[in-house]
């Protein structure tokens, strides 16, 4: 809840928002060109190897744990331990009830991958690849949510697939909206955002993931100003 926290009072800042510092990927041109040798090699080719989002799932499990054997604040400690304790070994003692060993451990590895796909899959549409903010820039709060998010289209069948989700702009803008609800502020928002010119970002699913994959393998040279003139880009080009 924190991390989320601090993730949506800054969006893609960098060193403010947790979701774009150091990890497997190199989410900022920073990262990117701090990086040596295979690593840096690996980066200018680390969209081909998004696959590894596979292992999302598991690491949300395992920090749970970590967080509770580190953090002896946590108000309802105990009560945390014995629910997750619990799940995950009332889990676990049911797959090796009713499979062999060898089964229960690949069932256990095919249903942890393809929840951590998912479940990446739906979070890193919302933000990978759109403009990057450098510490040092103070942003209003409309552009700094809007410009930072970016919406998928598809209609019913996405907002089921993605949990309404796709609607990353209305939500970040009224985070304790209910989700139905998100669409139907939307064209609100639209209209809002023309009104100032601040770029509404929407486009597909797969579209989005070209955009993506694009970035993240040209990452050490992304910009990071998400207010580039037009005009003079043009003449820089």
């Amino acid at each position: 809840m924190s991390k989320h926290s601090r993730h949506h009072a800054n969006p893609n800042k960098e060193g403010a928002d947790p979701d774009i510092g150091p990890s497997a990927f190199a989410f900022t041109p920073a990262i990117a060109q701090n990086r040596r040798g295979l690593a840096s090699r690996l980066t200018r080719w680390q969209g081909y190897f998004f696959p590894l989002i596979a292992l999302v799932g598991l690491a949300l499990h395992i920090a749970s744990v970590q967080t509770l054997v580190q953090r002896k604040d946590l108000k309802h400690r105990w009560w945390e331990v014995a629910f997750i304790t619990s799940r995950l070994g009332g889990y676990i003692t049911v797959l090796f009830l009713v499979l062999p060993p060898g089964k229960a451990a690949a069932f256990f590895g095919v249903q942890m991958a393809l929840f951590g796909l998912l479940l990446g899959g739906t979070f890193t549409t919302n933000h990978v690849g759109m403009p990057i903010v450098p510490p040092d820039m103070r942003i209003d709060f409309l552009q700094r949510q809007v410009l930072m998010s970016r919406n998928i289209t598809g209609g019913r069948f996405t907002t089921f697939a993605m949990g309404g989700l796709n609607y990353q702009i209305e939500h970040h803008l009224f985070p304790n909206m209910p989700r139905p609800n998100l669409r139907k502020a939307q064209q609100l928002v639209r209209e809002h955002c023309a009104k100032h010119d601040v770029h509404y970002t929407e486009t597909s699913f797969f579209g989005a993931y070209r955009a993506i994959i694009r970035y993240l393998n040209t990452v050490e040279n992304a910009t990071t100003d998400p207010f580039r003139c037009p005009l003079a880009a043009q003449y820089r080009a």
